[in-house]
């Protein structure tokens, strides 16, 4: 398998196709990124608690989860291009959007379009993580997925670093308690000033989104063989019937929500951390950011590293290595103050970088045709990533907890996450051995 081209089977290339599809990935990567530093701007900007601003992560995995199953039966009807070019104006749409949230100068009509871009991002990603692994042989599935993903975090880079330089840095430095004392005429110039700072990036990665539309749409992409025709409901018993789906829709949710709360919650951690040092908030936010984007350096080259081993390593024994040290660095996070601490949940990133992925193509594996309502279920459990840092949220909130600084002690969930990766990663390693042995 080693020596197996990944984009070429029966003489077809792939390759253009798979270089537009991979480009998909680094735009739901930016959406991702740019959107998790949001929570505190939110939380700031309208004065709220870290618990009303993670409402903008539940709006934004929400959508995921809402899309997914209408997403697989378009693309059951239609094709896996239809299903992206509906991703691509969906996501268009939401993004523009921001312009008439702005103006309303509330908080809830900023969710609703970050509900219709997610709804555009769970079209795409129903519809490209499957087309990838489509495209080209069966037995490199896993790993050209792998590769297409490594293109995820590059996206992610740049959300973040647009966040860190051209909205944290941007928005007013006044502090939350110092926007506490504004008056309301006050307050309301300060939040149009930050709200029109905050929208300009949407708008033109919308604009950028467009113009992806129209090139994809012009572009002639390869048809996936049809191997049956089972409708949703029978599609959904069978799959479900199988242990090793079902375990992988679970293992996803854990995955897709340690991600988000090791992502989101850094600036909260880190922002403790600095303004413990004497640091203001805002300079204290920008700083952790930065911690940030170095966590998304590690994971997006481990990714490619990892895309590098599986030509020599089963992915299920390095899924479960993965979580094993991503455990102990957790543990770490937990009962380590101050700086070693912050430099352990940097380090998780790296042991991040090959699960989603790996996830996915392990429990795909095999499924042909059926692979599209699949593909909807493991989307759909994105919703983890909406559901458990809301939790996490409300622990921080507390301030300190069992004698700890409550941000340290919400670390707990995403311990549990990799328990649940790990516990995942074992038993397909043990399936594998079973095959084997056969």
């Amino acid at each position: 398998m080693a020596g197996k081209s990944i984009l070429k089977e029966n003489g077809v290339n792939y390759l253009i196709p798979f270089l537009l599809i991979t480009c998909c990935f680094a735009l739901w990567g930016f959406a991702n990124d740019i959107t998790n530093p949001m929570v505190k701007a939110f939380s700031k900007i309208f004065r709220m608690s870290v618990t009303q601003g993670a409402l903008t992560q539940v709006a934004f995995y929400g959508g995921y989860f809402a899309m997914a199953l209408p997403a697989a039966m378009f693309i059951r009807r239609f094709s896996y291009k239809s299903g992206i070019l509906v991703g691509l104006g969906l996501y268009a749409t939401g993004a523009i959007l921001f312009l008439g949230a702005r103006q309303t100068g509330s908080y809830y009509p900023f969710l609703a379009a970050y509900f219709i871009l997610t709804c555009g991002l769970s079209f795409l990603e129903t519809s490209a993580n499957p087309y990838i692994l489509s495209m080209g042989s069966p037995e490199t599935a896993t790993r050209r997925l792998n590769l297409a993903q490594s293109f995820n975090p590059i996206g992610s880079l740049l959300g973040m670093f647009v966040a860190m330089n051209f909205i944290q840095a941007r928005i007013n430095p006044m502090d939350s308690a110092g926007r506490a004392t504004l008056s309301d005429a006050e307050f309301e110039a300060m939040k149009q000033a930050d709200l029109a700072v905050l929208i300009k990036p949407y708008v033109i990665i919308g604009a950028v989104i467009v113009a992806m539309f129209l090139l994809i749409l012009l572009v002639r992409m390869p048809k996936v063989k049809e191997e049956n025709s089972r409708s949703l409901i029978p599609a959904l018993k069978y799959l479900f019937g199988i242990k090793r789906y079902r375990e992988g829709v679970v293992a996803q949710f854990f995955y897709v929500g340690v991600q988000i709360m090791c992502w989101t919650f850094i600036i909260q951690y880190g922002t403790r951390i600095f303004m413990g040092q004497g640091m203001s908030e805002i300079d204290a936010e920008v700083l952790s950011q930065r911690y940030n984007i170095v966590a998304m350096v590690i994971f997006c080259v481990s990714r490619f590293v990892c895309t590098w081993l599986m030509k020599y390593f089963r992915p299920s024994r390095m899924l479960a290595a993965f979580a094993t040290a991503g455990a102990l660095l957790t543990l770490a996070v937990i009962f380590i103050d101050g700086i070693v601490g912050l430099y352990c949940l940097v380090g998780v990133s790296a042991c991040m970088s090959l699960m989603f992925p790996t996830i996915y193509g392990i429990t795909l594996d095999g499924l042909g045709d059926d692979a599209k309502f699949g593909a909807a279920g493991l989307i759909m459990a994105i919703l983890g990533g909406s559901v458990l840092p809301p939790l996490q949220a409300m622990i921080i909130d507390r301030g300190t907890v069992l004698g700890m600084p409550a941000v340290h002690v919400s670390f707990v969930l995403p311990l549990v996450c990799f328990a649940v990766i790990l516990v995942y990663a074992i038993r397909r390693t043990s399936e594998s051995k079973e095959a084997l042995s056969e």
